[in-house]
């Protein structure tokens, strides 16, 4: 009692302390109002008493288990930077878009390189009445026959050529993965070429190359006869060894030359690499059977200049345009002023990338053929 009474009584001495204590920073010594330390500081109390903060160890728990998974996501996140090429997928646009098959459209390639051909057949009709007598006007003069003279057999050379040719072709094109963008460009290029022969052919005319051609009777008004004339150099494909080649006149350019030259540029253009022994032997067979035309006296050297320049400047200028996207909507391309630039527009305006060079079977595998493969390409893959 006399304690208390002399602390109420003593107005000199009132220490008022102010302390602050936390959990996370290390404790520090009590300070009074007036700036001097007490005597005797206590240490701060531990957590779970702390009456300013009111943790109580629950809590404590809760902050300790949020901490850890902030510290998980920080290293999740860390980790998916770190391997963030393994963690994006990008889905490449499938090249089956990009190269729509439209057989329809090959069918009406198909169906124009039937017309033109059909057509040259009537112009070359229509010419073999114009050609004149032997007799009347002997054959031009010709550089290349004042050196070599003819042989019989050549021009045979030249067809049996031609036709392993076209087989060779024809079978490569059946294995190819996209031919029917490949088959409608053949047509295209194949009545194309042939119209310009029967445009070139009707406007001039020339004169038998060599005194051994043989030429059928002129029919003049008989149309039943040349009809049937029309229909035999058809079926025989025009070529002199089923004899429906009877007919004179289809001289400039030359179609023989067409043919060879055009089969040659497809097998090139479409065969890889490893191909390569396969591609010169197509090329000797081509050059061999040009040169033949000549050494057998059945075209003019003319004919058979214009008929190759004609074939692969076509060829060339369409698969440039087709293989150089950037050519189609350029405002200096000079090669969209040709006038079948919108039939190309029409055939290729769906193609979007160069056409592979792939192969396929032209007949779908059955569904036990077709899983063993994929067994096989499975353990390859392993």
């Amino acid at each position: 009692m006399a304690a208390s009474e002399l602390i109420q009584d003593s107005d000199d001495v009132r220490p008022h302390v102010e302390a602050n204590v936390t959990t996370t920073n290390p404790p520090t010594p009590p300070r009074v109002a007036n700036g001097n330390p007490t005597r005797h500081a206590s240490p701060p109390p531990p957590p779970s008493t702390d009456a300013h903060d009111g943790k109580t160890p629950q809590e404590g728990r809760k902050l300790s288990s949020l901490l850890k998974q902030n510290h998980l996501i920080q290293s999740l996140s860390s980790g998916l930077r770190r391997h963030c090429d393994y963690v994006k997928i990008t889905v490449p646009e499938e090249r089956a878009n990009r190269l729509p098959k439209e057989w329809w459209k090959t069918g009406v390639a198909f169906l124009y390189a039937v017309f033109v051909l059909v057509f040259t057949t009537v112009i070359i009709t229509v010419v073999h009445e114009r050609v004149p007598d032997k007799s009347v006007s002997p054959p031009l003069p010709d550089k290349f026959f004042d050196y070599v003279d003819r042989v019989p057999w050549a021009f045979t050379v030249t067809e049996v050529n031609g036709l392993i040719l076209v087989g060779l072709w024809f079978v490569q094109w059946i294995f190819l993965k996209h031919k029917a963008i490949i088959g409608r460009r053949c047509f295209f290029l194949i009545g194309t070429l042939y119209m310009y022969r029967a445009v070139t052919m009707y406007i001039t005319t020339l004169p038998v190359p060599g005194k051994h051609m043989v030429c059928a009777p002129k029919l003049y008004n008989d149309s039943t006869g040349k009809i049937w004339r029309i229909l035999r150099l058809i079926s025989g494909g025009g070529l002199s060894l089923t004899g429906s080649h009877l007919m004179c006149g289809d001289f400039l350019y030359s179609g023989h030359t067409v043919m060879l030259t055009l089969s040659y540029l497809f097998i090139k253009e479409y065969s890889p690499r490893w191909m390569r022994w396969y591609v010169w032997i197509c090329w000797l067979l081509s050059a061999s059977g040009v040169v033949c035309i000549l050494v057998a006296h059945e075209h003019y050297s003319i004919d058979v200049v214009v008929g190759y320049f004609a074939t692969t400047r076509t060829f060339w200028w369409y698969h440039t345009m087709a293989n150089t996207h950037t050519l189609r909507q350029a405002p200096n391309n000079y090669l969209s002023r040709t006038w079948w630039n919108p039939v190309f527009n029409f055939l290729e305006k769906n193609v979007q990338t160069t056409v592979p060079i792939v192969f396929s079977w032209p007949v779908a595998l059955p569904s036990s053929c077709r899983q063993r493969y994929r067994m096989v390409e499975g353990g390859r893959d392993e």
